[in-house]
């Protein structure tokens, strides 16, 4: 039996949230040779991983997106503050979280989650937890000392006004990783 897209509803930040991000870190990415830092263009808050999503799903979710974003108001974001995967002493990836006044992301969460439930399509990982992916690591180990470093971050704010559809090609991007391509944006009503 083949197997489906790979893909997961996002929010993206804009031009400016990220470059003022990549300032940030730009001259620490030396600093650490154990960090394999993500780059810029696939930075993204993933409200839903889809492992494998079929085309009739894919279609059925489309038409799910569609009415959720009709529905769906736009709140602002900024992001701040560091934080680990799955622990501070055991680190295997490096993120930043978010601000998050109006608490707009998480609902958005559910709601994609059950959106592409409704539609057929399995829907990977645990609770929800916003963060950005800045870095990963082979070895598990303690980053407090970066976590410092991020917590020190305060990203400028930016308006959330659209979801984000993407299709994950695993091993096909720079270094081996992950190349994203976005297949669909929802702009909210």
């Amino acid at each position: 039996m083949p197997r489906g897209r790979r893909m997961f509803l996002a929010v993206t930040p804009p031009e400016e949230v990220l470059a003022d991000l990549e300032a940030f870190l730009e001259p620490r990415l030396d600093a650490d040779p154990d960090l394999r830092w993500a780059r810029p263009e696939q930075w993204h808050l993933t409200l839903a991983f889809l492992p494998s999503v079929s085309p009739s799903s894919l279609e059925r979710l489309e038409e799910r997106l569609d009415e959720l974003t009709l529905q769906t108001e736009a709140f602002d974001l900024r992001l701040t503050g560091g934080g680990a995967f799955p622990g501070t002493a055991d680190a295997r990836v490096l993120w930043l979280g978010v601000d998050d006044p109006l608490d707009g992301l998480a609902p958005l969460a559910r709601l994609c989650r059950s959106s592409a439930n409704a539609a057929g399509t399995q829907v990977e990982g645990g609770p929800f937890r916003a963060h950005l992916t800045l870095a990963r690591l082979g070895i598990a180990r303690d980053v407090r000392r970066w976590l410092q470093v991020l917590d020190t971050y305060a990203g400028p704010t930016w308006t959330v006004d659209t979801l984000t559809l993407v299709e994950s090609h695993l091993g096909q991007g720079a270094g081996g990783r992950a190349r994203h391509v976005e297949h669909a944006t929802y702009p909210f009503a």
